[in-house]
């Protein structure tokens, strides 16, 4: 009973883990925007210039994600206290994220250690490694995702999603002329990030299931070799 439960947790912890570090893939991986900044033609569209662009997201990025930093500024861009409450809005989100993805890694981590010294057992599901089923239950995530957005659109995804995470709450929708970052940040970066966020998620479970199906597909050659 003990190793099906510490199975069943580290099976939860690596699928937050999972998660967490694709999202973290838009949200730490700055070099991700600054390619956008060419690909959405973003000087031509605001007249601004690629380094006041950069310094208005890095700032802004600064505030999101560095706890030390809690004055919240956007370059040479206007902004509103309104819009300034917005993204301390998402600063509480980011840091949730990044402590959920520590608190996993280190729970993946110490379960695997654990494991490995044969104090605990991670148990195998149906023949597969407890890291194939979080892996195939995480991607599930994205193919779920594209799914409710086909049906639904992105436009009504994107207000039900800031609906779920920020309720009762109207300061994220920004007004161009006292808040100029939604210029630089347009619904097109929005939902490239959801494109990043799901590869990230895709391509972090599919590694997982692959090592899995190799490593089977290995042991029952040797077994194989064995009867022989």
């Amino acid at each position: 009973m003990k190793n099906k439960l510490l199975t069943a947790l580290f099976i939860i912890a690596l699928v937050l883990f999972l998660i967490t570090v694709s999202i973290g893939l838009p949200i730490y991986c700055r070099f991700l925007y600054y390619i956008q900044i060419n690909t959405l033609n973003l000087t031509e569209k605001t007249g601004w210039s690629y380094d006041v662009i950069k310094t208005a997201y890095d700032e802004v990025l600064n505030f999101c994600t560095l706890a030390w930093v809690t004055e919240f500024s956007a370059g040479a861009l206007k902004f509103s206290e309104s819009g300034a409450a917005h993204f301390a809005d998402c600063k509480v989100l980011f840091n949730l994220n990044l402590y959920v993805m520590i608190c996993s890694a280190a729970a993946v981590l110490t379960l695997l250690i654990l494991h490995k010294c044969k104090i605990i057992k991670i148990l195998k599901i149906k023949g597969h490694a407890a890291y194939f089923w979080a892996a195939t239950a995480a991607v599930a995530l994205p193919v779920l995702l594209v799914i409710i957005v086909a049906i639904v659109g992105f436009d009504r995804a994107f207000v039900a999603f800031h609906s779920i995470f920020f309720p009762g709450k109207s300061n994220w929708i920004f007004n161009f002329k006292t808040d100029e970052i939604i210029l630089v940040m347009p619904q097109e970066f929005f939902m490239n990030c959801v494109i990043i966020i799901a590869a990230g998620l895709v391509t972090l479970s599919a590694a997982l299931i692959l090592i899995d199906v190799l490593l089977r597909h290995k042991e029952k050659n040797a077994y194989r070799k064995t009867l022989s």
